[in-house]
């Protein structure tokens, strides 16, 4: 079936397959050139992995920093990207802003927001003990992305 006729439901008798998935990895697009920044900040502030990372091969000018097409962190297991946003670029869908919010578990929040904090995150909400989770807190890195930390 052709992709317009997808997009236009064709006759409308189209059935979707079933397609699984085995992962979903989330990107978080920060303003170039401060995704090395961002990678920086992460792995100072929740000790992520740095698994791999992709360059822009081309630059304007010797001088340029290379801009990061993608860098693949991980965080206890769990992996995610950090590319630098060009606002120039058609490789990088554009979206509504920092609408996402990343959630970490552990078993000792306050420790963790502290570390976060320490490395440049600012407080979001204060920490809340919850009858169902031991407590959870809020803060915000210096790119605009709000992560939730919680302990079970």
């Amino acid at each position: 079936m052709a992709l317009h006729e997808i997009k236009n439901c064709g006759s409308g008798n189209f059935v979707a397959p079933n397609v699984p998935f085995c992962n979903m990895k989330p990107l978080l697009i920060v303003e170039a050139p401060k995704a090395n920044d961002a990678i920086a900040f992460y792995k100072a502030a929740f000790g992520a992995h740095e698994v791999g990372r992709t360059m822009e091969s081309k630059r304007m000018a010797d001088q340029e920093i290379p801009l990061i097409l993608a860098a693949e962190l991980e965080i206890g297991g769990f992996t995610f990207y950090v590319s630098d946003f060009i606002h120039d670029s058609d490789n990088i869908p554009r979206t509504g802003g920092n609408n996402i919010v990343m959630i970490l578990e552990t078993e000792d929040v306050i420790a963790a927001i502290a570390k976060a904090v320490s490395a440049g995150a600012v407080v979001e909400r204060e920490i809340v003990k919850g009858a169902r989770r031991g407590c959870m807190g809020w803060v915000k890195d210096p790119y605009g992305f709000v992560w939730n930390i919680l302990s079970l």
